[in-house]
């Protein structure tokens, strides 16, 4: 299996070594840590959710607050989704939310005071507005089970929005008088669901329209949980190799080191921060400072901090883990805290979990060819 076919990518904010992992922070926050601590963590960059942030706190608020870099007091690179899966996990499971039309996606979620619309070019225009490194174009996402025929609709949707989300980005870029260097990045997101014959034809019509990068699109796991690697594999190989690859909500431990071997070289996915909060933490089988080259096929483990073993265990989370979680506190502190349900148990757990995600893409990098 190949490696990614390019190693960086370079934004406006700073560039990314492939492998990357980046947290979700679709409020604008990754939960329960500030930018300090995704730095330390050796975070690169983050994504954030234009769907959620049109909402909270608001497209006014994030502009008076000088846009998403100065409002986080995150400088590094920021990836911003349009919100196309958020919409399919919205409607699609809750037609009383909202519906998808040729225009864009109408919602109203639980709660909400009024009606949102979001368009292609409504998607494009706030993202920019909010200052983002990469602009992700807005798409009709499906479950890879979906009938053929919502499949049909869900790429139709995709390529015409595509279309849309291209001719306002150049639009826009060419406004504000932005260079090659100083604007973001737009990427295409490649639908299809299970469908190989979909996948191209999508694949084939994104390339026409023209993008900087590409991302999978669609829910990437079967119904056991499994990873799709057949479809990964396939979408991969549509797109020419200098183009990067985004693998959109893939961000386990096992399947980040298999879609890297598969040609992806950008993730992200909340799992890493919710296992941590829910005091699921992450370590290597062998220890921290073992290249994962040498380590056994099931290398990950985990460490529930709930279990009655750690109430008074002096020794830290994992052994050659740098993050300040392991420096400075031990399992039976950690312990204590979680059951006291102390916020200060979400931060470092949080810390080290994103850690173990950067230390794993670093060994990741060492056994690239």
């Amino acid at each position: 299996m190949p490696y990614p076919f390019i190693r960086s990518l370079s934004l406006t904010n700073g560039d990314l070594e492939f492998p990357v992992f980046l947290p979700d922070a679709t409020f604008g926050v990754v939960r329960s840590v500030d930018s300090g601590d995704l730095e330390n963590a050796q975070i690169q960059a983050v994504v954030m959710n234009a769907f959620h942030l049109m909402q909270k706190p608001g497209t006014s608020t994030i502009q008076s607050l000088g846009g998403l870099h100065a409002m986080s007091g995150w400088q590094r690179p920021i990836i911003t989704d349009s919100g196309g899966f958020q919409a399919y996990s919205l409607i699609r499971q809750n037609a009383k939310f909202g519906n998808m039309t040729s225009k864009g996606i109408n919602f109203q979620p639980e709660g909400a005071s009024r009606k949102f619309l979001l368009t292609p070019e409504k998607s494009v225009q706030l993202q920019l507005a909010y200052g983002a490194d990469v602009v992700i174009c807005l798409d009709d996402c499906t479950h890879v089970d979906a009938s053929e025929q919502e499949q049909e609709l869900s790429v139709s949707r995709t390529i015409a929005w595509a279309k849309r989300c291209r001719e306002t980005f150049d639009k826009l870029v060419s406004e504000k008088k932005m260079n090659a260097s100083d604007r973001p990045l737009l990427f295409g997101v490649i639908q299809g669901g299970g469908i190989f014959d979909l996948r191209k034809h999508c694949a084939d019509e994104l390339l026409k329209i023209g993008f900087d990068g590409y991302g999978y699109g669609g829910w990437p796991l079967d119904a056991d949980g499994k990873l799709l690697s057949d479809i990964l594999t396939y979408t991969r190989n549509l797109i020419p190799e200098q183009y990067p690859m985004h693998a959109l909500g893939i961000g386990h431990p096992y399947n980040v080191l298999a879609c890297y071997q598969l040609g992806y070289g950008i993730f992200d996915c909340a799992m890493p921060t919710r296992d941590a909060r829910h005091g699921r933490l992450y370590k290597f089988l062998k220890g921290d400072a073992v290249s994962i080259a040498n380590l056994p096929d099931n290398w990950l483990k985990y460490l529930y901090i709930n279990d009655q073993e750690h109430i008074k265990n002096p020794g830290s989370l994992s052994d050659g883990c740098d993050c300040l979680t392991c420096t400075r506190y031990s399992r039976g502190y950690l312990h204590h805290l979680f059951k006291m349900n102390d916020s200060l148990f979400l931060r470092l757990a949080t810390i080290h979990n994103l850690r173990f995600m950067t230390q794993l893409t670093e060994r990741i990098r060492e056994i690239t060819p």
